[in-house]
């Protein structure tokens, strides 16, 4: 396993001090230090990251567990994660990966190459590699080489991100980036300060940067009691969707369960999912779902024509998908998104 791999996205600045592009965290970092990434190093006036050769997670899911429900569904995807993120985020639910390398000395994880995960893809019978679990954008060298080697082999990439990567960062990766699912995990810059240690605003630039560069998106919000759970604040997250990304782009509102460092809250009242899902309609919205409920309630895709259930959801699994051409197959109204490979 090497230490070190050359890192993209960075300039030189005065006396050896980094100038990193990669995330709206912008640092500046002296020779000798991290990131508040703690995985891209400076050494001697040249960026380096250290998570290259460390796959710390790789499963087969479902698409519709990214969550992903407009793009190859019914589909597999093998997801792989390397150990950081850009974030701290207080209720992380995969604290354990994604804040190792500020708990741990060392490198972490198996040296894992970006042909070896494409060839593992193929031999899983899977549709697309998802780069997910902790923040694709901190293990942005892996998934760009991997992605790169994926498209030719008949592969599609999925980021499941926090939408911090800096528009530079999403012109570089679009080409070989098929669809993405960003966490717009607020809309009030002092939580994005106070739980995330991120800030909102390049969180909205990188998801205009995604639409504008064509990269099916679809937007997840966990809505979190006493956070960001105020009608408020749901429906200017739904509006900031319509207007600004568009009334086609599905809204994931999740249901949340206590983890990490926020373990003492309680679950998010189903009322509180049923008010976001009524204010992405009002806002527009053609395609809101309800995630982590049991039931199944708000899982399922309707044309917003004629109202027929065009794709079947139970949990993670497709009962029953009514298409034809990416069309419902009762009406024939268009249905946005991204049905065949």
């Amino acid at each position: 396993m090497s230490d070190h791999h050359e890192a993209m996205l960075w300039t030189t600045g005065p006396d050896d001090r980094i100038e990193c592009n990669l995330c709206g965290q912008a640092c500046r970092i002296p020779s000798g230090q991290y990131g508040r990434c703690r995985v891209r190093l400076n050494v001697d006036g040249a960026l380096v990251t250290t998570n290259y050769d460390s796959l710390v997670a790789m499963h087969v899911d479902p698409i519709e567990k990214k969550p992903l429900f407009h793009f190859l569904p019914g589909s597999r995807s093998l997801s792989i994660a390397a150990p950081g993120c850009n974030f701290q985020c207080d209720f992380c639910q995969n604290w354990r990966i994604s804040q190792a390398p500020q708990t741990n000395s060392g490198p972490i994880g198996e040296a894992i190459d970006p042909g070896q995960i494409v060839s593992a893809a193929i031999g899983h019978d899977c549709a697309s590699i998802s780069y997910t679990y902790t923040e694709p954008t901190v293990f942005f060298e892996l998934a760009y080489d991997t992605a790169r080697l994926a498209h030719p082999a008949g592969l599609r990439n999925c980021f499941v991100s926090n939408g911090f990567m800096t528009p530079q960062a999403v012109e570089m990766i679009a080409p070989y980036l098929d669809a993405i699912n960003v966490d717009l995990k607020s809309f009030r810059q002092r939580t994005y300060r106070t739980v995330m240690k991120a800030s909102l605003a390049p969180v909205l630039e990188c998801l205009k940067a995604v639409v504008h560069e064509g990269v099916w998106l679809e937007v997840t919000t966990l809505v979190v009691p006493g956070m960001n759970d105020s009608p408020q604040e749901l429906g200017d997250i739904a509006e900031f969707i319509a207007s600004e990304l568009g009334v086609g782009v599905p809204w994931h509102v999740s249901r949340f369960h206590g983890d990490y460092n926020m373990q003492d809250k309680p679950a998010t009242p189903l009322a509180t999912l049923e008010t976001a899902c009524n204010l992405g309609a009002a806002a527009g919205l053609k395609y809101v779902y309800c995630g982590n409920v049991l039931n199944g309630h708000g899982q399922s895709t309707y044309c917003n024509s004629c109202g027929a259930m065009v794709i079947e959801r139970v949990g993670f699994s497709v009962g029953g998908m009514h298409l034809q051409n990416g069309s419902c197959a009762k009406c024939g109204q268009q249905i946005d998104g991204i049905w065949a490979l």
